[in-house]
């Protein structure tokens, strides 16, 4: 018997509340029982409600000054970060603008990532219709869900801490972008870090449990932690990955390459989004001001000094304008800050012409758009002779154990904590380091890997994710609704890393409150399906080895996916499912590029200011000039961080 059966990806509801679940859709749960289990989850959650900690964010500002020193849109996980470390300065006063309000509540529950999606908190973008990508979506568009709340994308991410690989940041630095390289970027990724339940050594062991000083801290804002439970099948990834020689490390220290058991970003077994760490210390600082549910609409420029001094953004039905003594920060992501900056008349001279904006600045703003995309498979049916449905009683339990005692199954990430970094062939032929085909043993991997499971036909489950990925009935049938009707299921993630098809952004109108254009160009370069195809393939391997199939009764999935030729398995087979059914991994970055006076293509300086208008910075993950080689959320962190301590010298304030 597993121990969680019912944890990771599954949830009675978007709030695991009485009020939108059916209980009876539980088998073995009908009539008065469902009722009665129905009524018990409700009483659990409303009493959580009531005694949650509603002070953990600063409260909206009912009076705002006229001026701030810094005005700074956007409350992401950089936003929250610069917002605090500016305000650590008693003489300034900063202004945090925020376009949603405070996070859900069941934002809180780690295991429910994938409800808080298409919610209030999420902005629900699309992409346009892809010719080469997302062909099994409908319309062909990928569903690109953004955080809309204090903290961002932080409220509704995976909660998986990882910072990118040492040749990502030396890459940047390679290409003109001073003070970038990873020994510059590494101590701001420690002064967050407050890493629990590990020890912490000189020199990095043999061991999951003792890390090294020289890359990790104690007593940063941003907790991490592991999740309290462990699935046996997590035991058998663990092996398989070693029947297969990988090495079981910190992805964070000295290598990147292998398999861990990934930190989270949580605390006492909750969600500890960047709002949480960075803004509630400080929400009681008189010189801290935010408003929530305040939509930036377009940056003040002077035309003739080309000085940003503020921002106009509506709030409660209204258009406000408020003033920047010092500068004006945008850190709305990289898919607002383009459209914010585009608004404003800085961004490509003949789009702007086009939707008749007035030229502020011509600069390359929503190119050099990029994406992880992750492939759900290959599908990998276990316990087949016994497989293990959902529990409705021990779904209680866990419910009661989460808010009552704060621990428990949906404290936990299940088998998605387990992931790891590998190598295709195809690893060391990009365009850094330079020579990388003769550097031996070159720690550089290009796919990296999560996991999620199901109970046995838990089609509620599976079609919470296929529904936030935009597939089609067809599609779902296929890749999940078969193979789960047979047996349990466990689906390896395989996320493309370094991805050579690039894309952009655009305006669709000149109407604020409209949605940008969002084309990725997913999969348009051919090199970018050969190395999925790859990293399918190692899925694959590890599911078939020793640890895997004689105690887990482990079997691929040869479900096909309807018109993809070839036999299942084949390169042909998989180079077609991947263009049907990869989709994002949540990590867009690039489309207001950092770069030296001399890259035509960048937006903003090494010091993140906007080239040609002064006052004016960028601060988030759109500065990337090129993606890193893992999850995005700690680098968005180490970026607010390292921009405060910028902003501080230029304004002469030592740090």
């Amino acid at each position: 018997m597993f121990e969680d059966v019912d944890s990771g990806l599954f949830c009675p509801s978007r709030v695991l509340g009485a009020e939108a679940w059916n209980a009876t859709a539980i088998p073995g749960v009908s009539g008065v029982g469902a009722i009665l289990l129905t009524n018990l989850i409700a009483a659990l959650v409303e009493s959580a409600r009531r005694v949650a900690d509603t002070g953990a964010y600063p409260a909206d500002a009912t009076h705002l000054a006229e001026e701030y020193d810094f005005v700074v849109v956007g409350a992401g996980s950089s936003g929250s970060v610069v917002a605090s470390r500016l305000s650590e300065v008693a003489g300034w006063e900063v202004l945090l603008l925020e376009a949603g309000g405070d996070p859900s509540f069941d934002s809180e529950i780690p295991s429910l990532f994938h409800k808080t999606q298409n919610t209030e908190v999420d902005w629900r973008f699309l992409t346009e219709p892809q010719q080469h990508g997302c062909l099994g979506m409908t319309e062909r568009r990928c569903r690109w869900p953004r955080g809309k709340a204090l903290g961002g994308s932080s409220v509704i991410n995976s909660l998986l801490y990882v910072r990118g690989n040492r040749h990502d940041y030396d890459h940047w630095q390679h290409m003109g972008n001073t003070g970038w390289g990873y020994e510059h970027v590494l101590p701001y990724f420690k002064k967050s870090e407050d890493i629990r339940d590990v020890e912490l050594a000189d020199e990095e062991a043999d061991s999951p449990l003792c890390y090294s000083k020289k890359y990790h801290e104690r007593g940063g804002p941003q907790t991490l932690e592991k999740s309290p439970t462990r699935t046996p099948i997590v035991n058998g990834l663990m092996e398989a990955a070693k029947e297969l020689g990988y090495k079981i490390r910190d992805i964070n220290g000295e290598s990147q390459s292998g398999f861990t058991l990934q930190h989270n970003i949580a605390r006492d077994g909750r969600r500890w989004n960047a709002a949480k760490a960075f803004l509630g210390p400080v929400k009681d600082r008189k010189n801290f001001h935010i408003a929530k549910h305040a939509y930036v609409t377009k940056i003040v420029i002077d035309e003739e000094s080309r000085i940003a001094y503020g921002v106009n953004f509506y709030k409660n039905g209204k258009l406000h304008t408020v003033r920047a003594r010092k500068e004006v920060i945008i850190s709305a992501g990289s898919i607002k800050s383009p459209q914010i900056l585009m608004l404003s008349g800085i961004g490509p001279a003949e789009h702007l012409k086009e939707m008749g904006i007035p030229l502020v600045q011509d600069l390359q703003v929503g190119e050099n758009l990029q994406d992880h995309l992750q492939f759900l498979g290959p599908i990998v049916m276990f316990n087949r002779s016994n497989p293990q449905r959902l529990d409705p009683v021990k779904l209680l339990d866990d419910t009661y154990q989460f808010f009552i005692h704060g621990g428990g199954p949906l404290s936990s990430l299940d088998i998605l904590q387990f992931q790891g970094f590998v190598s295709t062939k195809y690893a060391n032929k990009g365009e850094y380091p330079p020579n990388a085909e003769s550097i031996p043993d070159l720690d550089y991997p290009d796919i990296q890997f999560q996991h999620i499971r199901y109970p046995f036909n838990n089609r509620e489950g599976t079609k919470t994710v296929s529904d936030v990925s935009g597939y089609t009935e067809e599609i779902h049938d296929a890749l999940l609704g078969i193979p789960n009707s047979k047996a349990e299921i466990y689906i390896p993630l395989p996320f493309l890393q370094r991805p050579k098809s690039k894309g952009f952004i655009k305006l669709k109108s000149t109407d604020p409150f409209d949605d940008p254009l969002i084309d990725p160009k997913y999969l348009s370069h051919p090199d970018d399906v050969a190395t999925f195809v790859e990293g399918v393939k190692i899925a694959a391997r590890l599911a078939r080895t020793r640890a895997m199939t004689e105690k887990f009764e482990a079997e691929v999935s040869t479900s096909k996916i309807p018109g993809c030729p070839g036999e299942h398995g084949s390169d042909e087979y998989w180079a077609c499912a991947v263009r049907q059914a990869a989709t994002t991994t949540y990590h867009p970055v690039g489309t207001c590029k950092m770069g030296p006076a001399s890259d035509k293509a960048a937006v903003v300086d090494p010091r993140l200011r906007v080239y040609g208008v002064r006052g004016l910075r960028v601060v988030d993950c759109s500065i990337m000039p090129k993606i890193i080689t893992g999850n995005t959320n700690a680098p968005a962190i180490m970026i607010g961080e390292k921009a405060a301590d910028v902003i501080k010298e230029d304004w002469g304030i030592g740090t």
